[in-house]
């Protein structure tokens, strides 16, 4: 890429807004991590590994709820798509490449350059932007699919954001939730296992306190004014390395389908 179309990109990244609902601390956390976003190898090895189970679950529940036929052209074409949390852009090149119009969100500024550089040198159209959902829907912005992974265990008030996240869809829209259960077995895999023996993620990424049961998210998204459909583990194989989908395993790692009204 030319050296002034990256300084363009750069420089492009939009502004964040103040909310209660953004921890400091966890937003520093990935700042330092985000020029390693598209390294296979890198810190968030995890989650290129993950990638694969999420995109599935994801594009089947936005086909089953809009009608759409996944092995057709740009199946998800006319449907505003936002990604929160969206770190270099993981889930959101390929709902692009789905033909979805994308907007990326994350309150860490440092992944958005990353985010846009990528997309860039990808030939592909995202709107990446430094900001929040409270922000967002602050400005009324509406999405018909809100994706909302691995980000409600870090922020501080899980109930203010998932709120937010509710007043950013459209009425028939679609939230899709994932996170980490609590419990004995999560602290040994997500802390014990990824962060301290294999190092696949910095010591204190997670803080086991903060991850929420699949009971208390349904609640939660309740509360929030959703109404959760669907809810499925994603399960690693240490002796395969590989991550598959599960209907009844939720005890580390699980996604949540929910829509509004």
């Amino acid at each position: 890429m030319k050296q002034e179309t990256m300084t363009a990109v750069i420089t492009g990244a939009k502004k964040m807004s103040a909310t209660n609902t953004v921890d400091p601390s966890e937003i520093a956390k990935f700042e330092a991590m985000a020029a390693e976003w598209w390294d296979l190898n890198g810190k968030f090895k995890p989650l290129h590994m993950m990638n694969p189970v999420r995109l599935d679950y994801i594009t089947r529940q936005i086909a089953a709820e809009f009608g759409r036929d996944l092995q057709g052209p740009a199946p998800f074409a006319g449907l505003r798509l936002l990604d929160i949390g969206c770190g270099g852009g993981l889930l959101c090149e390929p709902m692009a490449r789905l033909g979805a119009v994308v907007v990326g969100a994350d309150a860490a500024e440092r992944n958005i350059p990353v985010a846009q550089v990528h997309a860039a040198q990808s030939g592909l159209e995202i709107d990446y932007r430094h900001t929040t959902a409270e922000a967002l829907a602050e400005a009324g912005e509406e999405f018909d699919v809100v994706l909302n992974m691995e980000v409600v265990e870090h922020v501080a008030d899980p109930l203010g954001y998932l709120t937010a996240c509710q007043q950013l869809l459209k009425p028939g829209g679609l939230h899709i939730c994932s996170t980490i259960n609590r419990n004995p077995k999560s602290f040994a895999m997500a802390i014990v296992g990824a962060e301290w023996v294999m190092r696949w993620l910095p010591k204190g990424t997670h803080e086991w306190t903060k991850f929420i049961t699949p009971d208390e998210l349904f609640a939660l998204l309740e509360q929030a004014g959703l109404t959760p459909v669907d809810r499925k583990g994603f399960v690693f194989n240490p002796l395969r390395f590989t991550w598959a989908i599960s209907d009844r395993d939720l005890s580390v790692n699980y996604v949540t389908a929910a829509t509004k009204g």
